[in-house]
């Protein structure tokens, strides 16, 4: 629902409340509507507004209680705010606003750490106490919010994009070798902490610290997803599960309602966000917004999915608005896209999260969307294998890396290179915790953890709040992410895989969007880079940027662009296009 930022001194120095404007500025897409900075001492804190709940100017933030000493800047939405408030009320409490913000303030003076453990929500949130001078920092269970970081010994800034803490200045902007490792290898997905870049880190999911006066400090992880049985579930049928997963289902989607604005939905005309509808429909909702977006054909790859989506909306009689994106106008939207991802992330999706955002802030500020299916009822191509799996690192390393440590060996210049392959040792360390039973198990929490943070839910947040609108994802529900971890994997497997989720899914939406083959959000022309594309990406790689950084092999630049289409990598994604797209952002940032 908004940005936030702000510089947290640690020696005897007042806060920039220069670089915090800066910041604060640099994220005003994702806050229309309103602003404001509050410095004391040591610590300013900044703040966009999206005004979503609590409409008036008493949510505003930051937002100061100087009756209990805290201030306060939060992004997000605590959906049982509502709740929480009738219980903090009961404690004594008095409220001058009507929205969450405000919860969060009472709900940590009251519980102190505990607090998260009380929210269902997404939310990114720093909290100051002015009379103790400690600084709290925390971000939600799955990381649907984001929080970047950077560090020295004097201070911290924390930011809730990558770009607007370079807006601050005073960052190293030299290229994390770990990080590119990662980005090359681990499908483009950077694991927390690391960015692209050495001065930033992505603050983890799940994390609170806590910042003393001294500087001092401590941090915690406060939850974890388990994937494995407990003994009462061995009684349960899959029509049990079933049963269990369409009423956690429905739950997820009734609380991500809360609102004082209209709420819609991102209709791709898939299961998940087919199944979204279809349960706002049986709630009652009526005149129902929805959105769906289509692209030009490239190499007889058809670019829409709108037969789909035409059939969800004529059967829930929906207000369905279908945005048909051209050649030229992909073109066109490319370097905005670019320039509004926190880091360089290669799905082709991400200019048709752009676009479809940019119709929809048009006409609502809020969407449900169905990010985050695929990650928690197995729905990828990569699981089945991980069944039968004798060695569970090589096969999910096999079937999920882009390239392994050797080739890349052979592609980055041998100066960017680390001494160990820093991907394979993440698999093995993360498969390695205790708390996930099969091998299925072991792939669906690392996804969950590391890849649905950083790849479809940063790219959702990135593109909608571009446009100053506010997603939130229901398959994240983390009651619903614990109820699906307890679920068998040959459940989930089922049926192509997602099989329990398909089967609820039948009780509510047309058998037709689940008995055909899995689509994605097709953007062919950038699988097959020819024409404008190839050059600008041929323009990318070949800018005095580019070629004083050095990251890539000249012979290797040749093979792809000789033949662009002939190097794709295991899950189908364009190598050209990932190194060019790496360059495309760095550069959009003036680095």
């Amino acid at each position: 629902m908004c940005g936030l930022s702000g510089e947290l001194r640690l020696d005897d120095n007042p806060a920039d409340v220069a670089a915090v404007e800066r910041m604060t500025r640099a994220l005003a897409p994702r806050g229309p509507d309103g602003s404001g900075i509050v410095a004391r001492g040591p610590i300013a804190l900044g703040h966009r507004r999206l005004k979503i709940i609590d409409l008036s100017e008493k949510a505003q933030q930051p937002m100061v209680d100087a009756t209990l000493g805290l201030t306060i800047v939060f992004n997000g939405c605590i959906y049982n705010y509502p709740e929480l408030r009738a219980e903090l009320e009961a404690k004594g409490y008095r409220f001058a606003s009507s929205g969450d913000t405000e919860v969060i303030l009472k709900a940590w003076h009251a519980w102190g750490e505990a607090c998260v453990e009380r929210f269902l929500g997404m939310f990114a949130f720093v909290i100051h106490e002015r009379d103790s001078g400690r600084t709290v920092i925390a971000r939600d269970r799955l990381g649907i919010k984001p929080l970047y970081i950077s560090e020295s010994p004097k201070r911290l800034r924390f930011a809730s994009t990558l770009p607007a803490l370079l807006a601050g200045g005073d960052i190293d902007t030299g290229i994390d070798k770990v990080g590119l490792n990662h980005y090359m290898s681990f499908h483009a997905v950077v694991p927390a902490p690391h960015t692209i870049l050495k001065g930033v880190r992505k603050f983890p999911p799940a994390t609170m610290r806590v910042i003393e006066a001294d500087g001092r400090s401590r941090e915690h992880t406060y939850w974890r997803p388990l994937l494995q049985r407990f003994d009462e579930d061995a009684r349960l049928s899959f029509e049990d599960w079933r049963d269990r997963v369409l009423e956690a289902l429905r739950l997820a989607v009734r609380r991500r309602m809360v609102a004082d604005v209209p709420v819609g939905v991102l209709l791709s005309g898939g299961v998940d966000s087919s199944v979204v509808v279809g349960l706002l429909a049986e709630m009652g909702q009526h005149d129902l917004m929805t959105f769906s977006v289509g692209f030009d054909e490239a190499h007889g790859e058809k670019g829409d999915e709108f037969v789909y989506s035409d059939l969800i909306a004529e059967r829930f009689a929906t207000r369905h608005h279908k945005i048909f994106v051209p050649h030229d106008r992909l073109l066109q939207a490319l370097p905005g896209t670019i320039h509004a991802m926190s880091e360089p992330m290669v799905s082709y999706d991400n200019v048709g999260f752009y676009l479809l955002s940019q119709e929809v802030s048009k006409h609502i500020k809020v969407v449900q969307s169905g990010q985050g299916a695929d990650e928690i009822f197995a729905g990828y191509h990569w699981y089945p294998p991980m069944s039968e799996a004798a060695d569970p690192v090589e096969t999910y390393a096999r079937h999920f890396m882009d390239r392994s440590f050797a080739t890349l060996g052979r592609q980055l210049s041998p100066e960017w290179m680390i001494d160990a392959d820093a991907s394979t040792a993440l698999i093995a360390e993360h498969f390695s915790r205790p708390g996930a039973e099969t091998g299925v198990d072991k792939a669906l929490r690392l996804d969950t953890q590391v890849m649905l943070t950083d790849d479809p839910v940063k790219r959702v947040d990135n593109m909608t709040m571009a446009w100053g609108l506010e997603a939130r994802v229901p398959f994240l529900d983390h009651e619903l992410v614990e109820l699906a971890g307890r679920i068998p994997p040959e459940h989930k497997l089922a049926h192509g895989g997602k099989g329990v989720l398909k089967e609820a899914a039948r009780l509510v939406v047309p058998p037709e969007v689940i008995d055909r083959k899995k689509g994605y959000f097709p953007v062919p022309a950038l699988k097959y880079l020819d024409g404008p594309y190839l050059e600008m990406a041929r323009d990318a790689l070949g800018a005095a940027a580019a070629r004083e950084r050095g990251l890539f092999r000249q012979e290797y630049l040749d093979q792809l662009f000789a033949d662009p289409a002939s190097h794709i990598t295991p899950l189908q994604g364009s190598e050209l296009w990932q190194v060019a797209l790496l360059e495309m952002w760095l550069q959009s940032h003036g680095l």
